[in-house]
């Protein structure tokens, strides 16, 4: 039978080792790549065109929601699995917005792991028991409670979530200019792009914002400009 072919997108080598064994052992996966960084994930998609990507939520340059809503969008066979330690609405929510088939918490069992692998690449979802119970406190529609994050989300696009994310992790315009390949005024302006649309006006609020959003967790804000 042919492997599945599996892309692991996780910014920490311990952990992203410990998926790669952890799915060797069982036979039926490949590991045909692996990411540091979303940024990363998103072109390595590209080249490989893996069946699945386990994605982690929080990374550096780019986030997984942002590199999965890419990767849905340019790679529209390679079911995403996204990889949380949180199991928050906004993070659930988003993760679906997104186009992940499925969430999975990072202290999930190697068992449901596999298993979930094997689910979403068939084209199902999966998700860890937690958030299965979460799910159902999450109205489909409107009334979810990220309702009004979302709205605020879709009128965002992919370059102004990139350097929203930048912002939030604590870089000047000078380092996000160097990190997109774009001009300082180029910077200047999707930022107050983003300031105008988000109806916020200073650099922590935004911050606030990427966090309570899910576009970065906490515990990977940095300094703030």
């Amino acid at each position: 039978m042919k492997p599945i072919t599996v892309l692991i997108a996780e910014d920490h080598t311990v952990v992203r080792e410990g998926f790669r064994k952890m799915l060797e052992l069982e036979g039926d996966f490949k590991i045909v790549g692996e990411a540091q960084n979303g940024r990363q994930a998103v072109a390595l998609a590209k080249k490989l065109r893996p069946e699945v990507v386990l994605m982690d939520i929080a990374m550096p340059l780019l986030n997984g929601l942002e590199a999965t809503r890419q990767i849905h969008k340019d790679c529209p066979g390679a079911k995403v699995l996204m990889l949380s330690a949180h199991s928050d609405d906004a993070y659930v929510a988003n993760a679906i917005e997104s186009g992940a088939r499925g969430f999975l918490l990072k202290q999930t069992s190697a068992h449901d792991v596999c298993r979930a692998v094997r689910v979403v690449q068939l084209g199902k979802t999966f998700f860890s028991p937690e958030v299965s119970r979460r799910l159902q406190h999450l109205d489909a529609q409107s009334n979810k409670p990220t309702g009004v994050l979302n709205k605020k989300r879709e009128q965002l696009t992919s370059r102004e979530m990139e350097v929203l994310q930048l912002i939030a992790e604590g870089k000047a315009n000078k380092q996000t200019a160097s990190e997109l390949g774009i001009g300082i005024k180029t910077v200047e302006k999707h930022r107050e792009h983003l300031m105008q649309k988000l109806d916020i006006h200073d650099t922590a609020g935004l911050t606030r914002y990427a966090i309570s959003a899910g576009i970065i967790e906490s515990s990977v804000q940095l300094t703030i400009v």
